[in-house]
């Protein structure tokens, strides 16, 4: 029985779905296999990192429920998630 590349690099981001993102997105003629299962282990390395953050301040303002701003409060707490989404206008509004 076949594995998908995602369960062989023991991930839960589609490694597939990232490798067909980078394909159509046109960054370079060709693209690795390689390149698509370090993006996504390190997209999913962030996004735990700022739900486990969130999930904190969630709990300390007593909610059951993460909401945009325990995001905010989350990336605005911690030194090297402000500093990466610094540029971010989108997610965060100053």
């Amino acid at each position: 029985m076949w594995k998908s590349r995602k369960a062989k690099a023991g991930l839960q981001f589609s490694v597939g779905r990232v490798h067909r993102l980078l394909r159509r997105g046109q960054y370079a003629n060709r693209i690795g296999s390689a390149a698509a299962i370090f993006l996504a282990a390190v997209m999913e390395y962030m996004v735990a990192e700022v739900l486990e953050l969130a999930g904190n301040a969630a709990h300390e303002n007593k909610k059951m429920r993460i909401m945009p701003r325990h995001i905010q409060l989350a990336v605005r707490s911690d030194d090297e998630l402000n500093k990466f989404f610094k540029g971010s206008t989108l997610l965060f509004p100053p």
